[in-house]
């Protein structure tokens, strides 16, 4: 505001007859010290924790307001302070046309409530009063000595490298959630350390000499979340402030040592999970997008408390006839404040529009996990495993949660929108008329990214790369320039000649089977049948689909999968599917299933299936091939280390599959089962009597010709078919290979 000083009556809501008195609970912090602006403003927290920045005068005459001197009283007070002169008539006007309607009077209703962020916390809950806060925290203030940061400091880094780099989390996930108990010892010490981190910010802001305010909890969007007032803390200066904000990130820190020395006592690796938690935490934390601890790093470090604030006074300062006026920051800091804006503004820009497109896929992928862990949740109860349920319902309400706080941000969102538009147009018609026009276009834009189609609500796979373009379609589809498509590289192909036939002539030809990589890219869809739904959890799939005239494609896809949950639906299909001229298609799947415990539904399903649709002059090949063993407890160390000698012997089939003829591709397969069976009879598992799985399924057509000739699944199948009909589908689905030990 401007700080000139004209007289003028006070206004009629005003009561200036009896001494002004400051409104309840209003305190006064002091000025903003190492502050980014050219005129450091002065801080001013209401009842009800906003904190609002004033000008020297308006600090200076708040601070004259005891309820006991009149505007006379507080003029002659400020005057000299501020080397100008003051009446009581420019009191009255300060009075109700600046501290009054800013609530920081008795007297009428505040005009302006308190701030709202977007993503701001909502509907707290004091957990422990200012008093008590301090009173608890001050033993904490101790960890703050230099002496003590330093060790902790040492000892966090060589914790984190050990675990990440050295001893790993595999050993630790798989103990969490083959033994549920201590899954939820580590969920129950992954919140209380979101807690501990507050109690980091309120002993920082003790140690220098702040007093810190009331602790408790509220709602991040629909995500609980921990807060602590340290409001206080900006009576400091600006390294001050910093320890505060960064005292969490070291109680962090603290917790990840501390956890350590637990895991060295108890030797349960599942606790070095909270140590991977702690430092993920501590990475969110760090960003400045939003209002975590990052984002408070960098407006101390600027000395600029609320940067969002100055989100549109910088990008309005970037318009050339702006460029002369003066600016109220300092020249570093208003180089800061604008590569923050020039960074933030196109991220969340970015963010939300993808957030908006992708939320279909989202919402599918959250359906599709909340099922399967209620399904699994069903089957503990069932069971009596209470530990198992708790960790079942605790991962619906984690995978739920976030989908429902993306529709809560998205709708908060279109609503400020909505009444910010709406009130910006007040008595002009032609801005509202563009407005409402602007509004029908993002409607029919969401309609658009929303109205239920074929793979709109797909779940998101783990074989997807999940780009732009995969989440907004239209941009990969859009037209740009016109560009040259790049040469691809010869691939060299491979061929597999019929096992005792000769060699090729020109006059007497012979059909090969020519293997080689699939080329990138998907193939239109030309089939009359939907396309194979993606595999779930614990599936298995090889699918590939050849459209080109004369290509090869193969896929091979080996699983080896871990069964604890007591369900065994796991699915191992091999589809290969042609629909072209003197092509190649081959597909293989082989997919090992161990069942840790006792099973309550296996009905594994395997599946090969082959298809020639309007193919003439095709090979069509589909093996699929799964073992199902379930074990009465897990493996030892030693038989896990042979049983991954075997696995990575097997691996290395995918790459001799091309120059293999399909009787030596499925020997090879059956000789890696018999093996894994083998290392399991090392260990003790009885093994009775196992079936064979799927024969493979192979589909030929060659030259027209009218006649055609089938024979039993078990061997391969030759057609021969006109060109103008459609060539036949195979499918086998065969028992795998099941040994239960129960």
């Amino acid at each position: 505001m401007s700080e000139t000083m004209n007289a003028a009556p006070a206004p009629a809501g005003g009561d200036t007859a009896s001494p002004p008195r400051r409104a309840r609970d209003v305190e006064l912090i002091g000025a903003l010290r190492d502050s980014g602006y050219r005129h450091p403003p002065a801080l001013v927290r209401r009842g009800d924790g906003q904190v609002l920045q004033l000008t020297p005068l308006l600090y200076r005459v708040l601070a004259a307001v005891d309820g006991r001197t009149d505007p006379a009283g507080i003029a002659a007070a400020v005057g000299p302070a501020i080397g100008r002169t003051v009446s009581a008539d420019d009191v009255r006007t300060l009075l109700d046309t600046k501290l009054r309607p800013l609530g920081l009077l008795d007297g009428s209703p505040p005009a302006h409530r308190k701030a709202e962020p977007l993503l701001g916390l909502r509907l707290r809950r004091v957990i422990t009063e200012p008093a008590r806060t301090r009173r608890i925290t001050a033993p904490f203030a101790r960890l703050f000595h230099p002496l003590v940061v330093a060790a902790v400091l040492v000892a966090f880094a060589a914790v984190s490298f050990w675990v990440l780099f050295v001893k790993g989390l595999a050993g630790a996930t798989h103990q969490a959630f083959h033994e549920p108990a201590l899954l939820l010892l580590v969920f129950a010490v992954t919140v209380l350390s979101a807690g501990f981190h507050e109690f980091g910010h309120a002993a920082a802001a003790r140690y220098g000499g702040a007093t810190p305010g009331a602790m408790g909890f509220g709602l991040y969007l629909l995500w609980p979340a921990f807060y602590t007032d340290v409001t206080d803390s900006y009576r400091l200066g600006r390294a001050g402030r910093l320890r505060t904000d960064l005292g969490g990130l070291y109680f962090n820190a603290l917790v990840a040592v501390a956890v350590h020395g637990l895991w060295w006592l108890t030797g349960w690796d599942a606790l070095l999970l909270v140590i991977a938690t702690q430092i993920l935490q501590m990475v969110r934390q760090l960003a400045p997008l939003v209002r975590y601890d990052g984002y408070h790093v960098l407006a101390d470090l600027t000395g600029v408390p609320d940067l969002f604030h100055h989100i549109k006074p910088t990008l309005l300062g970037l318009l050339p006839h702006r460029w002369g006026k003066p600016q109220v920051l300092k020249p570093w800091a208003r180089a800061v404040v604008t590569t923050w804006v020039l960074v933030v503004v196109p991220l969340l820009l970015a963010s939300t529009v993808l957030l908006v497109l992708a939320f279909p896929r989202v919402v599918g992928t959250a359906w599709e996990s909340v099922i399967g862990q209620w399904r699994s949740a069903r089957t503990a109860f069932d069971d009596g495993d209470l530990a198992l349920l708790l960790v079942k319902v605790l991962s619906v309400v984690a995978v739920a949660l976030p989908v429902l706080g993306i529709g809560l941000l998205l709708t908060r969102l279109a609503h400020r929108l909505c009444v910010r538009a709406w009130k910006s147009t007040t008595g002009r018609p032609g801005r509202r008329a563009l407005v409402v026009l602007c509004g029908v276009a993002v409607l029919a834009g969401l309609a658009w990214a929303w109205w239920p189609q074929p793979d709109r609500y797909r779940p998101i796979r783990p074989d997807e790369r999940g780009t732009v373009a995969d989440a907004a379609p239209v941009l990969a589809s859009a037209p740009g320039p016109v560009r040259p498509e790049p040469v691809p590289e010869p691939v060299p192909a491979r061929t597999v000649w019929p096992t005792g036939t000769p060699l090729p002539r020109k006059d007497k030809p012979v059909l090969a089977m020519v293997l080689e990589p699939v080329s990138p890219g998907a193939p239109t869809w030309v089939f009359p049948f939907d396309r194979p739904e993606p595999p779930g959890p614990g599936d298995n799939q090889a699918l590939v689909v050849n459209t080109t005239d004369g290509a090869v494609r193969y896929k091979v896809s080996f699983a080896l999968v871990w069964e604890t949950d007591g369900v065994v639906d796991n699915r191992n299909e091999a589809y290969a599917l042609a629909s072209c001229r003197g092509c190649t298609t081959v597909a293989v799947a082989f997919q090992v299933v161990l069942v840790v415990g006792e099973a309550n539904v296996v009905v594994p399903e395997n599946v090969a299936v082959a298809v020639n649709h309007s193919c003439v002059e095709c090979v069509t090949y589909a093996l699929a091939s799964q073992l199902v063993v379930s074990l009465p407890e897990d493996l030892s160390p030693e038989a896990k280390a042979r049983l991954e000698e075997v696995w990575a012997q097997l691996s290395r089939l995918a790459d001799e599959v091309p120059g293999m003829t399909a009787a030596q591709i499925q020997q090879s397969l059956e000789d890696a089962k018999s093996r894994i069976l083998d290392v399991l009879r090392e260990e003790g598992v009885p093994i009775p009597g196992t079936t064979t799985t799927a024969p493979p399924t192979t589909t030929t057509t060659e030259s027209p010709r009218p006649t055609t000739t089938e024979v039993p699944a078990s061997t391969p199948v030759t057609t021969t078919t006109p060109p103008s009909s459609q060539s036949p589908t195979t499918t086998v689905t065969s028992p795998p290979t099941t040994v239960s030990t129960s």
